[in-house]
C-alpha cells in the first residue's frame, strides 16, 4: 500500500463516501476510499437502514393487533425482540455487503483503516498501530458525524442509550424517555411505543418535530398522544441520576416549574456534531464551524483540493444529500461540464414514525418570512378513498405556493407512505413546476397521490372532494 497515487482518496465510506469514489471511477479517475469500521458508514450500519428494519416489524405488529377490523382473527401475536434486532442487523450486514459488492465492481481501491490528512496531497492511513501514506490529487472527507451528548447524561450503554444502543435493546423497557423530538427521537420513540413501552418525549422547542411545518407538526402530536406517547414540550432535561435499576429524569418547562419521572431507559436523541477529530486538519486553511466543517456549492474546502461533503458539513443530515453533494462534488473536480450546485431546498426530508412525515422545501412560516404572498392547500387523508380502504384515513397533505408565479415553495405531509409520495413533489420543485402543471397532471385513481393533486386544487378554490 505505501507509495500508492491515486486521482482521488476519499476518507470515509458512507452514503456520500463511497458514492464519490464510485463516480470517480466511472469517470476515469483512480480511486480509493477509507474505511476504519464498515463499509457504507454510520447510514447502511447503524442508521437509516437498521431503523426501518426495527420500525417495519413495528409496523407490522400495529397492523396485527388492528387486523380484527380487516376481517382476519389473530391471536396471542407478541414481539421477539432479539430476532427483530437480528433481522435489522442481518439487513445492515447484507447492504454493507452490497457496498463492497459495488466499490469492487467499479474498481475501487478499498483501504481499511484510520484516514487523516498528512499534508498536501497526502493521506496516513493507520491500522493496528501501522501507518502508511498515500498520494492523492484529490482528497475528499466524508467522516459523517455522531451523536451530540449532554454533559452529565453521557450515554452508558446500559441506562442511557444512544442511537446505537437503541438499536440493539436487550429489553423492551417498561418506561422509556426520548430526549428530543427530531426524527431520530420519534423514530424511537414510535417503535417502542408500538412494542408497548409507555414512551414519554421531551422537546426544549415549543412543538415536537420543530424543522416541519407547524400543521404537521400539531397533528404529530395530536396522533403521537392518541397513541399513548406523553410529549413534553418546551423542556429541558436539567439532570439524569441513575439508581440501581433505573433513571431519574429532572425537567424543567418553560415557566421554570421543575418536576420528576423515572424510567428503565433513556434514549438521548439532541443532534450530531461532525467528526473532525484527528483527521488531520490542523495547518491547513480548512474552516470549521461548531464541528462542522466550513465549504462552497462544489463542497471544496479552504485547503486546496480537499473537499467535504454529508454530515461532515451540516444541516440537512441526510444520507441522500450526502450522496448526491457526492456526486456533484466529483463531477466538479473531474472537470464535468454544467455541473449545477445543489439547491438545498429540493430536497426531501423523511421521518419513518407512525404515521409517517416527509417535507421538501418552505414551510408557511418560511415562505411568509422570505415576504412571499401565498396560495396555501391542504386535503386530508379521510377524503381519500384508497386510504379509506387501506384503513389508513389519518393524515394531510399540505401544499405551499407563490401566488404571484404560481412557484411550488413547499409540500409537507403526514400519513401513510408519504415517504415514497414526497418525490412527486420532490421532482416538481426540480422542474420548477408550476400550479398549472401540477393541476394538469393525470393522477391515476384510486391511489394516495391523487391527494397530492387535491392539496393543490384547494391552494386555488379548486379542489373536488372535500
Amino acid at each position: 500500500m505505501s507509495d500508492q497515487n491515486f486521482d482521488l482518496v476519499v476518507i470515509g465510506s458512507g452514503p456520500g463516501g463511497y458514492v464519490a469514489a464510485i463516480r470517480a471511477a466511472q469517470l476515469g479517475l483512480k480511486s480509493a476510499v477509507i474505511e476504519r469500521e464498515h463499509l457504507g458508514g454510520i447510514c447502511l450500519n447503524w442508521g437509516c437502514i437498521p431503523t426501518k428494519a426495527l420500525l417495519r416489524t413495528a409496523d407490522i405488529y400495529r397492523n396485527i393487533q388492528h387486523a380484527a377490523g380487516y376481517g382476519i382473527k389473530v391471536d396471542g401475536a407478541s414481539v421477539d425482540l432479539e430476532a427483530t434486532v437480528k433481522r435489522s442487523r442481518q439487513v445492515a450486514a447484507q447492504l454493507s455487503g452490497g457496498v463492497s459488492g459495488l466499490l469492487k465492481k467499479n474498481k475501487v481501491t478499498v483501504l481499511e483503516g484510520h484516514g487523516k490528512l498528512a499534508g498536501k496531497g497526502k493521506v496516513a492511513v493507520e491500522k493496528d498501530g501501522k501507518n502508511t501514506t498515500i498520494s492523492a490529487k484529490h482528497i475528499i472527507l466524508a467522516t459523517g458525524a455522531r451523536a451530540r451528548t449532554l454533559p452529565g447524561m453521557e450515554p452508558d450503554g446500559k441506562f442511557i442509550w444512544s442511537y446505537k444502543e437503541a438499536l440493539v435493546p436487550d429489553t423492551t423497557p417498561k418506561r422509556l424517555l426520548v430526549v428530543g423530538s427530531g426524527a431520530i427521537g420519534i423514530e424511537f420513540a414510535s417503535f417502542f411505543n408500538a412494542l408497548g413501552s409507555d414512551v414519554t418525549v421531551v422537546e426544549v422547542m415549543d412543538r415536537v418535530l420543530p424543522v416541519e411545518d407547524k400543521d404537521i407538526s400539531d397533528f404529530a402530536e395530536k396522533s403521537f398522544k392518541k397513541q399513548g406517547m406523553t410529549i413534553k414540550k418546551g423542556t429541558t432535561v436539567e439532570g439524569l441520576k441513575r439508581s440501581a435499576n433505573h433513571v431519574t429524569a429532572t425537567f424543567k418547562d418553560a415557566k421554570g416549574k421543575t418536576s420528576t419521572g423515572d424510567y428503565d431507559r433513556v434514549i438521548m436523541a439532541v443532534g450530531i456534531v461532525g467528526n473532525v477529530e484527528n483527521i488531520g486538519l490542523e495547518g491547513t486553511k480548512i474552516k470549521v464551524d461548531r464541528t462542522h466543517i466550513e465549504v462552497d456549492e462544489f463542497s471544496r474546502t479552504g485547503e486546496e483540493g480537499v473537499y467535504a461533503i454529508g454530515d461532515l458539513t451540516g444541516p440537512p443530515w441526510l444520507a441522500h444529500k450526502a450522496s448526491h453533494e457526492a456526486v456533484i462534488c466529483v463531477e466538479k473536480l473531474a472537470g464535468v461540464k454544467d455541473v449545477h450546485p445543489l439547491e438545498v431546498q429540493n430536497i426531501p426530508g423523511c421521518t419513518y414514525c407512525h404515521p409517517q412525515v416527509a417535507s421538501v422545501g418552505l414551510t408557511e412560516a418560511a415562505a411568509k418570512e422570505k415576504g412571499y404572498k401565498l396560495k396555501v392547500g391542504r386535503f386530508p387523508f379521510i377524503g381519500n378513498g384508497k386510504a379509506i380502504a387501506l384503513g389508513e384515513p389519518e393524515g394531510l397533505i399540505k401544499t405551499i405556493f407563490d401566488e404571484k408565479t404560481g412557484e411550488l415553495l413547499g409540500a409537507h405531509m403526514i400519513g401513510a407512505e408519504v415517504t415514497e409520495l414526497i418525490q412527486g413533489y420532490g421532482i416538481a420543485k426540480t422542474l420548477e413546476t408550476t400550479e398549472l402543471e401540477l393541476m394538469h397532471t393525470v393522477f391515476p385513481h384510486p391511489t394516495l397521490s391523487e391527494m397530492m393533486h387535491e392539496s393543490v386544487l384547494d391552494a386555488y378554490g379548486k379542489v373536488i372532494h372535500m
